[in-house]
């Protein structure tokens, strides 16, 4: 606990006081010093409280960084052929994270007919011979026109590997 205290300390006048004359009559004073109350400060913290406000933190700043990419896995753990999710909505410009995960090779192309008016699609999709081979690699895209894009994984298409994004 801390604790804050006050102090009065007088100090004498010597006005009236001049060099090389003396003072004819006595001068007195009256000090008169007043204390007031100041309350007192405590501090209750536990390492508990402080490994809360921690955790709020890190989970405040995770949150912040996962709101500008959005992870898409390839394969779910079962090994199913699917995009987890299989269906989506991201903010233009937001990056999107596809993770390869099991039942590779695996790749993302978006179909050229249902896709925006205007958007090109070679130049979000990888070529159906590029695959995602090993478990943990990526592939990164950021879509920027507003609108609903189909894509599928070339390989696993016939058994249904597809997904949509929406940008808004």
């Amino acid at each position: 606990m801390a604790t804050v205290t006050s102090a009065a300390v007088a100090i004498p006048s010597f006005t009236g006081l001049k060099a090389g004359v003396s003072a004819s009559k006595p001068t007195t004073a009256r000090v008169s010093t007043t204390t007031t109350s100041i309350p007192k400060l405590s501090i209750n913290s536990s390492l508990k409280d402080f490994g809360v406000a921690v955790a709020a933190t890190a989970a405040s700043a995770i949150l912040a960084s996962s709101a500008m990419a959005l992870d898409v896995t390839l394969g779910s753990d079962d090994g199913g052929l699917v995009f987890l999710p299989q269906s989506f909505e991201v903010a233009s410009g937001e990056k999107i994270v596809f993770k390869n995960n099991a039942g590779f090779p695996h790749n993302v192309v978006f179909d050229e007919d249902e896709v925006p008016a205007g958007v090109d699609v070679s130049k979000i999709s990888m070529s159906e011979e590029d695959l995602l081979n090993a478990k943990g690699e990526t592939y990164v895209v950021t879509l920027t026109t507003p609108g609903t894009y189909s894509f599928y994984c070339s390989p696993h298409q016939g058994a249904g590997m597809v997904g949509k994004v929406t940008v808004k």
